[in-house]
């Protein structure tokens, strides 16, 4: 890549990043999930108890200064618990996206870039996929496996890569017929090259903003699964089981669920504020 590229992709990138910065629901968004992520780092270890401690006598206790989320039936810190399940739910959200994007960018460009049969046969072997009933493949998984985060993550990247394949798989299409792609074939540049030095930088919006608006969809995935008893396992704590926990506490311990339920919606409200906000940014229709 000449100088001229690399300074028309920095012109582009620094003019994404002025649009960007111009949506002010985005710049909360990035500050909201900043402030979520130092939290559920740092406040575990500065709260008195643990996610497991149980403490029968204080059982459903309402909020205090002592318990700030109140207890649950068994005594344990509700607030404890929420930062701890922060980390829970955060850490298959962002690992199941990133195993979205690695598998599905590789498969999408590279079935855009071959065509033809090649093409044909990879998007169907998609398909077979895509039409799996998720819920049967996560009971299976259960059934098979021990019951768990890998499982989770497994079940959700088992099916999840193929949204983003096709996404870049149309990117894909379109891009190979630019002239600097054409040219890059009719010097005898490698598709492996052509793959990463054209398609996927060239794909990197598109890319960015569908992981961004994949980590909101996992985390609700998880609190689905983990609500209907098919996610983590106790005592581990994740926004779903205490929602799950919650639920049946409703009319007498409000606090039960609406820790959870709060904190799964502001977090997903976020991500999808901040993926709307790069998708806007990166719309071509604006370089």
């Amino acid at each position: 890549m000449n100088s001229h590229s690399r300074s028309l992709d920095e012109s582009y990138i620094l003019n994404s990043w002025k649009r960007f910065s111009k949506n002010r629901l985005a710049m909360v968004s990035i500050y909201m999930l900043l402030t979520l992520i130092l939290c559920s780092i740092i406040l575990p270890f500065l709260t008195p108890n643990t996610y497991y401690e149980t403490h029968l006598s204080m059982k459903n206790t309402a909020p205090n200064l002592n318990h700030y989320f109140g207890t649950d039936d068994l005594g344990r810190s509700m607030y404890a618990r929420i930062w701890w399940g922060a980390r829970i739910s955060l850490f298959i959200g962002t690992t199941a996206a990133f195993i979205d994007m690695v598998i599905g960018v590789s498969y999408g460009a590279f079935a855009g870039l071959a065509g033809g049969k090649t093409e044909e046969i990879m998007m169907r072997i998609a398909d077979i996929f895509y039409s799996l009933p998720y819920l049967l493949v996560v009971i299976l998984l259960t059934v098979v496996m021990k019951q768990g985060i890998f499982t989770i993550i497994l079940a959700m990247t088992l099916t999840g890569w193929i949204k983003m394949a096709r996404i870049i798989r149309a990117e894909t299409l379109s891009l190979k017929e630019q002239d600097f792609v054409l040219a890059a074939l009719s010097l005898g540049t490698s598709r492996r090259r052509i793959l990463l030095k054209h398609i996927i930088p060239n794909c990197f919006g598109t890319i960015i903003t569908a992981v961004t608006l994949t980590i909101p969809h996992a985390i609700f995935t998880e609190a689905f699964l983990s609500f209907l008893g098919l996610g983590v396992r106790a005592p581990v704590a994740s926004w779903g089981v205490m929602a799950s926990d919650g639920l049946g506490a409703l009319a007498y311990y409000p606090w039960r669920l609406f820790f959870p339920a709060a904190f799964i919606t502001i977090t997903m409200l976020a991500f999808n504020l901040l993926g709307n906000g790069l998708r806007d940014a990166f719309d071509p229709r604006l370089r």
